[in-house]
Formats: structure tokens, sequence, C-alpha cells
């Protein structure tokens, strides 16, 4: 009876050092979080980051755009310039590449 008792025992231990080893880590985490909080500067998010109306403009079919369309470049996309340099601005871009346009 008693040895059937200690292999119970013996079975469950690797499980229980597991569950506290996870208990552990997940407090530990817990903490560091808040401390990241605590010291996470307190600045106000910007919910408005569209591009100034002046540098979008609207092609038929496609939708508004902004950018230089002419570009190889440009993601013809209402929210992202291009690939290399997509917070602008496309005037004097040292990436810009014309766009070999096909018939």
């Amino acid at each position: 009876m008693f040895r059937t008792l200690l292999v119970i025992a013996i079975g469950f231990l690797p499980s229980l050092f597991s569950l506290w080893l996870m208990r552990k880590t997940q407090a530990r985490m817990r903490s560091h979080l808040r401390r990241v909080a605590r010291n996470f500067p307190r600045e106000p998010i910007p919910l408005d980051c569209r591009p100034e109306p002046s540098d979008r403009y609207y092609l038929e079919g496609v939708g508004y755009l902004i950018g230089d369309i002419s570009c190889r470049y440009n993601a013809r996309s209402a929210y992202l310039r291009c690939a290399v340099n997509p917070s602008g601005p496309c005037e004097g871009c040292r990436y810009y590449e014309a766009k070999e346009f096909t018939k």
C-alpha cells in the first residue's frame, strides 16, 4: 500500500514542479509588464494618421491614391505611398524611378 502511494506521489512530482514553475514565470511576467506600463511615456496617440488632403487624388477605377503614380515603387494605396519611402514626400525622392507603361 505504501509503495503504491509512493509511486503515485513520485509520478505527480514532475507535473507539480512544472505547474509551480509556470505560475512563477507568469507572476514574473505580470510584474515585468506592470513595471513597463508604469514607465511608458503617456503621450496621446494620434488617431488621424491619414495623409494631407492635398496629397490625395482620385484615379478612376482605382479610387483615392497618394504619392506619385508615375513612380515604379508607388503602392497605389490611399494609406501608403511606396515601399521605399512610405511616409513621403515624393518630391525629390532619391529612389524615384519612372514606371514604363505598356500599351
